[in-house]
Parts: structure tokens; C-alpha cells; sequence
């Protein structure tokens, strides 16, 4: 009685092998329809809204290609990476020790191939693209809302109240409790827990969350100090061993660093993931909620903290602290006043985020697909395995399809979050990665496959249930669009190079017909290596007396030397200025394109306005009909007794 007629035919058939394809194919032909008559709206409403998601992520893919493509055409026409690879200029540059007495002076060409591949992300189309962002991520949620509203309507789900549903009450939540209490609605004695008895729980779930992210940060400050503490080692160990000097061009210390700094980054993160989840549904289960709903919601609200905290903290370390606190030559910044803080490339720290976003956003869609797809098959492999005998009939079709894996209550939580987390990557780092939309497409398409094989095939058929719409992720969905605006604003205006090569040209620039020559020169500062501190200095005697570090400060020579100079001020205004007017333009076009673009379709609203009016009409013409008829059968009921009275009369005066 699990399945029913051609969907139970259709299931057994997907469960072979050999027509996986030819079944999958047919599924994407009527794939809502199926999804909703067979596994329910709940069901359908996701795999509706992934389908929408990675329909709109196909424009933003096409731009941020376009934007990649451009970067690519005009990288070899950069004139900062012509100063900086050319011998007479960046050759000539000598550059400040990147670290303590171990680290060696070096020349600034060194860095020719890094400032080409940062070229890449850090054009002019940058901000167009960061904009063009904040008004796809509106439109993609207002054309979602219409969506979920068509969807509403044809499933007949208008009326819904799906907190009926989901206001029922858990049976643990009935199990555990020994009070009873009389409602006041349904006037029923029904189980209840005086909230003395949660609060201990509270207290624990909160300490336990604000631990865990806690942890989150302390390994990210190891990550950090394990980039601050190996970059040395990578540096004298590159320059000390002679096999490396082919590659020290495009393989330099701090790329090296960056990439294993990334890469153990993201297997910290997968670690902590794999435990935190075991502990937040324990701590739930242990708070006892009264309903689904209460269960749902607090779940939600640990996870998607923790998991917030978890895959962003290094990204917004890159993007907006590292670099900004360093300090200057003779003066640095030192933390646990033990290792110098981390300085960004001359070309900005923009690659390094770049780098960062790929390995986590692309590590972890590989990760989450192959788990999705591996972690099932075992599973239901071993408990075949175990329950396989001589003779076939005694392990029956049926019998494999319930010792499939149990989809549960909590499988369509995560795949919302997964696609949550990807939205994330997507729209709050994009200003620095115009090519995550792509990613996020390519991931999306083998994501609907995957769902649907393991839904198929992996997973018994999980509970019907109705559902209106995508419900709390909506609300996590509009507050990280408002988000998105800030940290792309803040990513243009302080992690990109753009804002102090605009305040160059249009401030400081002397030459007419090549505004930007003279840029890098004019971005780095000069220091005298006489006031290097002695414990600070590499060893031995120079041929030069001067180096140059990234900053905007005043020479030896002048009466407020190290000071931060006029043109620092200038461009920090210019950046507060443009975070100001950027934040301002995408939150006046986000709002004018929610007040433009209705929730609700006008030929659904008309429709749904149509059925109401013909309901009232079908209800007003019952009523009226019953009416008359109550007056037809009275009016032949008055006009009887009014006979018979008259026949009573007629009667009486015969007789008299």
C-alpha cells in the first residue's frame, strides 16, 4: 500500500541500472507533476525552487564570464602590470623583507605574474558587475515570489495554512512530558512542560552554539598563525634551494602560502561541520519542542549560524582585516606579539580572496555531490549485502525497497541549507570571483540530477506532505541580499585596487596622455633601512639605503615621517564616498524593483479573484434559492390556513 499503480511500476524500474538514463529523462519531462503527485508539495516546492534558482543563475553566469573574458583581453594591456614586470621600473623597485631576519629584500618584477592573474578579477568591470549583482539578487527573489505564488495557486494550496500542519504536536514532545494542561482553544487536557524544566536546556544550547562558533574563529586564527609561521620557512626554504628557481615566478611564497593556508582552511571546516551537526540535532532533540515547527525553526536557527560563522569567517578575514593592520617597516603589527600580520600583495588582497572562495566553494559542492551520491549506495549495499540469501523469492522486490535508506524528516533541511551556503558564495564574495555563478550553475545541474537519482532510487519513498512555500529559508534568503550590498561595496572599496587608482587618475596623475603611468611608484611608500630595529633586519650589508612598502606615508626626509600622508586621506574618503553612493543606488533600484514587480502574478490574482467571486456568488445564489423556496412553502402554508379560516367562517354562519 507504499505505492500505488504506475509510480510504484516506474520506482521498481528506476531501481535497475540499465534504465537510470531513459528514466531520468522521462522525469525531467514532468518532473513537477511527478514530484508532486508522488512525493508531495513539500518535495516539489524544492526541487521547483532549485530549478528556478539555477534558471537565474544562468544570467548571472553569462555576465560574470563577460567580465572574466574582459579581464582576460585586457591584461596584457594593464599598465600596472607593465610597470610592475618591466625591468627599468618594477626590477628597479626594491621591496621591504615580508618577514623578520629570515625574509630577504626582494624586487617587485618578482611579482609580475601574480599582478597579471589579479588583473583578472580586478577591472573596471568589477564594480559594473557587483551592482549588476545586487539587482539580479532582487529580481531573482521577487520572480521567485511570482513563482512560489503560480505554484501556490495551480496546486491548490491558496487557502493553505500550512502551520496547521506544522503546528502538530511531536510525539517525543508527548512521550516526555508528565504535565497536563487544558487548552484554551481546543478546551483538551494536552501535554505540557513548564518552562523551568527547558531553561537548563536553553542555557545549554546557547552555550553550546556560541562554543562552537567560538571554535570556528580559534581555528581560523590557527589557520592564520600557520600562514604567519610557515611563509618564512617557504621563503628562505624557495630562496635557499636552487630547484625552485624556475617556478619562484609564478609559485611565490605568499601564493604558496595562501593555497595550503586554503586548503587546510577548508579541511578544518569540513571537520567541524561533521561534528557540529551530530551535536546541535542532539541539543534540539534534548530541548524537546512542542511541535515541527519549534523543532524546524531551532535547528535552522544553530545551523545556519554555525554554518554562516563556519564556510565565511576566512573569507571576511581575507577580504576586510587582512592587510589593514599592519603597520609600517621599523613599526609592525604582531600578533600574540609573536608573528607580523599577514600584508597583502602589492597588487591587493583581491587574488588572495579569490583563491580562497574557489578552494571552499568548489571543494565543498565536490564534496557535498560525491557525499550525497557515495554515502547512500553504501549503505543500502550493506544491508543487501547482509540480507542476501540462495534463493530470490525470499527477498522480494518490496522487501529491497524498504531496506532502502530513510530519507527522514530533516533530508530536505539540508538540501535547503547546502543551496543556501552556495547562494552565499555566490552573492556575497561575487565582487570578487565573477566566475562563482558559473560554478554555482554547473554544481546546480549536477545537484538535480543527483537529488532526483537518490530520491529514486537511494531513499524510500519519503512522506507525502504539503508545503506553500520555501518558508523560513525565504526570510535567510532576503537578509543575505541585504547583506550581499554591504560586503560587495566594502570588497570594491577596500580589498580591490580600483578606488585608489580612480582617486590617481582623476588627483594625482601628471601625464595627459597616459594618466595612469607613474601608479605603482606612486602607491608605495619609501622607508630607510637605517631604522629597521635590530632584531628586525635581515643580516648583512646593502648596496642601497632605502626599500619600499605598500601604504601611503611620509619619506624619511620629511618633518612627520611614517606619517600617512594627504593622499592616504584622500583615498580613504573616496572609498567611504563610494561604499556611501553604492550602497545607497542598490538599495533605491532593490526597492523600486520590489514595488514594480508584484508578488503575485496579475492573471493568478485575477483568477484567484474570479473563483472568490464566483464562490460568493455560488453561496449567494444557495442562499437565495433556499430562501425562496422557505418563502414558496411558507406563502402555500399562509395561504392554506387563511382557506381554512375562511372555510371555518362560511361555515360557522351556514350553521347559524
Amino acid at each position: 500500500g507504499r505505492r500505488h499503480g504506475s509510480v510504484f511500476d516506474l520506482v521498481c524500474i528506476q531501481n535497475q541500472s540499465s534504465l537510470d538514463g531513459t528514466i531520468l529523462l522521462t522525469f525531467d519531462l514532468f518532473s513537477t507533476f511527478f514530484h508532486r503527485n508522488y512525493f508531495g508539495e513539500k518535495i516539489a516546492m524544492y526541487f521547483v525552487f532549485l530549478g528556478f534558482y539555477t534558471e537565474m543563475l544562468s544570467f548571472a553566469a553569462i555576465v560574470g564570464l563577460a567580465c572574466f573574458i574582459y579581464g582576460l583581453l585586457s591584461m596584457d594591456g594593464n599598465s600596472n602590470s607593465t610597470e610592475i614586470c618591466d625591468p627599468t621600473i618594477g626590477g628597479q623597485i626594491i621591496m621591504c623583507p615580508l618577514c623578520d631576519q629570515v625574509c630577504d629584500y626582494w624586487r617587485l618584477n618578482t611579482t609580475c605574474l601574480a599582478s597579471k592573474i589579479s588583473h583578472l578579477f580586478d577591472n573596471e568591470s568589477t564594480v559594473f558587475f557587483a551592482i549588476f549583482m545586487g539587482i539580479w539578487v532582487t529580481l531573482f527573489l521577487e520572480f521567485w515570489k511570482q513563482r512560489q505564488a503560480r505554484m501556490e495557486y495551480e496546486w491548490d494550496l491558496v487557502d493553505f495554512e500550512e502551520e496547521q500542519q506544522q503546528l502538530q504536536l511531536r510525539p517525543e514532545f508527548e512521550a516526555m512530558c508528565k504535565h497536563r494542561k487544558m487548552n484554551a482553544v481546543t478546551k483538551e487536557m494536552e501535554p505540557y512542560m513548564p518552562l523551568w524544566s527547558r531553561l537548563p536546556w536553553y542555557f545549554l544550547s546557547g552555550a553550546t552554539v556560541t562554543l562552537w562558533m567560538a571554535l570556528v574563529i580559534a581555528c581560523m586564527v590557527a589557520v592564520i598563525v600557520y600562514r604567519l609561521s610557515v611563509f618564512a620557512t617557504f621563503a628562505s626554504f624557495m630562496e635557499s634551494e636552487a630547484s625552485f628557481k624556475h617556478v619562484k615566478s609564478f609559485l611565490t611564497p605568499q601564493i604558496t602560502t595562501s593555497l595550503t593556508g586554503s586548503c587546510l582552511n577548508f579541511i578544518v571546516i569540513l571537520i567541524l561541520n561533521f561534528f557540529y551537526e551530530k551535536i546541535s540535532a542532539w541539543i534540539t532533540k534534548m530541548e524537546i519542542p512542542r511541535t515541527y515547527q519549534e523543532y524546524e525553526s531551532s535547528l535552522t536557527l544553530k545551523m545556519f549560524l554555525f554554518q554562516f560563522v563556519n564556510f565565511y569567517s576566512s573569507c571576511f578575514y581575507v577580504a576586510f582585516f587582512k592587510g589593514k593592520f599592519v603597520g609600517y617597516p621599523g613599526k609592525y603589527t604582531y600578533l600574540f606579539n609573536v608573528w607580523r600580520s599577514e600584508e597583502c600583495d602589492p597588487g591587493g588582497c583581491l587574488i588572495e580572496l579569490t583563491t580562497q572562495l574557489t578552494i571552499i566553494m568548489t571543494g565543498k559542492q565536490i564534496f557535498g555531490n560525491v557525499k550525497e551520491a557515495i554515502y547512500p549506495m553504501v549503505l543500502n549495499w550493506w544491508r543487501r549485502r547482509k540480507a542476501r540469501t540462495n534463493s530470490e523469492k525470499l527477498y522480494s522486490r518490496w522487501e529491497q525497497d524498504h531496506d532502502l535508506e530513510t530519507f527522514g524528516s530533516l533530508g530536505l533541511f539540508y538540501e535547503y541549507l547546502e543551496t543556501v551556503i552556495q547562494f552565499g558564495f555566490v552573492t556575497l564574495f561575487v565582487a570578487s570571483f565573477p566566475l562563482a555563478p558559473l560554478l554555482a550553475l554547473l554544481n546546480n545541474i549536477i545537484e538535480i540530477r543527483v537529488d532526483a537519482w537518490k530520491l529514486t532510487t537511494q531513499y524510500r519513498r519519503p512522506v507525502a506532505a504539503k508545503a506553500h512555500s520555501i518558508g523560513v529559508w525565504q526570510d535567510i534568503l532576503y537578509g543575505m541580499a541585504v547583506l550581499s550590498v554591504a560586503t560587495n561595496a566594502f570588497i570594491v572599496a577596500f580589498t580591490s585596487d580600483i578606488i585608489p587608482r580612480l582617486v590617481y587618475y582623476y588627483a594625482y596623475s601628471t601625464d595627459a596622455t597616459e594618466p595612469m603611468k607613474g601608479y605603482v611608484n606612486d602607491s608605495l611608500s619609501t622607508f630607510l633601512i637605517a631604522d629597521f630595529p635590530n632584531h628586525t633586519a635581515p643580516s648583512g650589508k646593502r648596496d642601497f639605503v632605502t626599500c619600499r612598502y605598500r601604504d601611503y606615508r611620509y619619506p624619511p626626509d620629511h618633518d612627520q615621517k611614517y606619517f600617512h600622508n594627504m593622499q592616504y586621506w584622500h583615498v580613504l574618503a573616496a572609498k567611504m564616498t563610494f561604499i556611501i553612493v553604492m550602497e545607497h543606488v542598490a538599495f533605491l533600484v532593490k526597492f523600486l524593483l520590489a514595488w514594480m514587480i508584484p508578488d503575485v502574478p496579475k492573471d493568478v490574482l485575477d483568477r484567484i479573484k474570479r473563483e472568490k467571486l464566483m464562490t460568493i456568488k455560488i453561496l449567494h445564489d444557495f442562499e437565495l434559492n433556499k430562501l425562496k423556496e422557505n418563502l414558496r412553502i411558507n406563502s402555500s402554508e399562509l395561504a392554506k390556513q387563511v382557506l381554512i379560516q375562511e372555510n371555518k367562517a362560511q361555515l360557522a354562519k351556514s350553521t347559524v
